[in-house]
């Protein structure tokens, strides 16, 4: 898989990137900078990377091309890439964050950030259009770097402090699923002054992938066993680059990301949501805040966030159904001032999650039962080529018959959205999504059912579905 743009900053194999395409692509978002007045000749950009083996390789050449633009390069380790991002924005600076996120440890990315947060796509475009320019092979990396990474890391923690009420988590004994997130320290650290018992499992010093959008059968049965053997209120964990949250309750159930981003937007008393399509349906009809949807991906969520705020909003938030959740603005809790943080962040849920369910004197499967939401479930299909899949999902979402023919097995299609991907509401109840990634050869399958077993069950059959289909279509 060529590098290229996907949900959220630049993704490829490790090939594809250590030839000096992410130098290219580093070079010409400072470029881009500079043109666009965002940047000058020695202005500093920050650079974090997560806990994969090639990371260190791409930080070093973006380094080198951010020198050869005329700009300062700032190492700060290894970090969640919100921390990277809330140090970069306080320091009105750009950044870079060298990571694939939860996809394997063959690929990995670039994420880019403005002074203000996140790009969106029209600076991706500007950024492809040059890159182009500088694609002259691997570049050597510098010899030494101004490095905050200490800096960067105590002010993630810093960001949290006071914001649950005294003696809140005083009890509760959390478990920590280290595996190898660059979030680890950061998690383990605020829960603890939080008040929490932690407790640190799984530590790896080899890359492991962890969606916390298709969790794993082998995730959750770790995650159950760990819960059950430690006495846990709950275990915790995030993704590589500690920006998706999982969140598992006392009974060892694996928590949607989409409920904990209504959990947040109820606890935080939003006026305004934010979320793809793929976010479970029940979400406008459990919350207050007015419910804006969008395609998948952070640019996306971040553009609609852009407009609740020039509508007035004053509380707004925005998640995925990975659990990742972004804040708008400015926002109080406890004794804490949360500034706005327009990137993914895992920690804001997970002390959300929590500091819900004890306010409530509930159990995190007691708070999550009392939302009241419809029973969604999602997988995926690995290695699945994106060609095949971009071209099946087309077909079906074009041509009636096709798609009649399609799900036949699975119910009759009774209604469609094609915001991302192909959504079918059947005709019996129940929804199935299909959507291919945007960050690896996969097709993402969603559904929504009136139990868990009828969701688990649409997936399975509509990935038999997908799989006898695509015989039909060039891998």
């Amino acid at each position: 898989m060529a590098a290229k743009f996907g949900t959220s900053g630049l993704r490829g194999l490790v090939a594809d990137l250590t030839d000096g395409t992410a130098a290219a692509h580093a070079r010409a978002f400072g470029r881009h900078l500079k043109q666009a007045g965002i940047a000058s000749v020695g202005s500093p950009v920050f650079l974090g990377r997560d806990m994969r083996a090639s990371s260190p390789e791409i930080a070093a050449q973006c380094a080198s091309a951010l020198l050869a633009e005329g700009l300062e390069p700032v190492d700060c380790g290894v970090l969640p890439t919100p921390a990277l991002a809330l140090h970069a924005m306080g320091k009105n600076a750009a950044a870079l964050m060298i990571t694939g996120s939860h996809i394997p440890d063959d690929r990995n990315g670039v994420k880019f950030y403005r002074p203000d947060g996140e790009i969106d796509k029209q600076h991706e475009a500007a950024i492809s259009s040059h890159a182009p320019e500088f694609q002259a092979g691997p570049l050597a990396g510098p010899s030494h770097l101004r490095d905050e990474s200490s800096i960067a890391a105590s002010a993630f923690v810093s960001r949290y402090r006071g914001f649950s009420a005294d003696g809140l988590f005083a009890g509760l004994r959390i478990g920590l699923y280290e595996h190898s997130s660059s979030a680890s320290d950061a998690l383990a650290a605020i829960l603890q002054e939080a008040g929490a018992e932690v407790v640190r499992l799984g530590k790896s010093q080899v890359f492991i992938p962890v969606d916390t959008e298709a969790v794993s059968a082998e995730t959750r049965t770790l995650a159950a066993k760990w819960v059950r053997s430690n006495c846990l209120d709950g275990l915790v964990s995030a993704d590589g680059d500690g920006d998706r949250p999982l969140v598992v309750d006392e009974t060892g159930q694996v928590l949607r990301g989409d409920a904990l981003g209504l959990i947040v937007a109820r606890y935080l008393g939003a006026d305004a949501i934010v979320t793809p399509v793929t976010s479970n349906s029940g979400i406008e009809s459990r919350c207050q805040a007015e419910v804006h949807r969008t395609r998948v991906g952070s640019p996306f969520v971040i553009a609609g966030m852009a407009d609740a705020l020039r509508q007035g909003r004053q509380r707004v938030i925005g998640f995925e159904a990975n659990g990742g959740v972004l804040t708008g603005n400015l926002i109080e809790a406890g004794s804490s001032r949360l500034e706005a943080l327009p990137t993914r962040d895992s920690v804001l849920p997970i002390l959300c999650a929590f500091a819900a369910a004890r306010m409530a004197d509930q159990s995190l499967s007691e708070h999550v039962a009392g939302l009241g939401l419809p029973v969604a479930a999602s997988d995926r299909i690995e290695n699945f080529p994106t060609a095949t899949s971009q071209a099946l999902v087309a077909d079906l979402s074009n041509d009636d018959a096709a798609r009649n023919r399609f799900f036949e097995p699975v119910g009759r299609p009774a209604g469609i959205d094609l915001t991302d991907g192909l959504r079918v509401t059947l005709d019996q109840g129940g929804i199935v999504h299909l959507r291919p990634s945007g960050n690896a050869p996969e097709m993402r399958i969603y559904s929504e059912a009136a139990t868990g077993e009828l969701a688990r069950d649409l997936i399975a059959r509509t990935a038999a579905r997908v799989r006898e289909f695509s015989s039909a279509y060039p891998g």
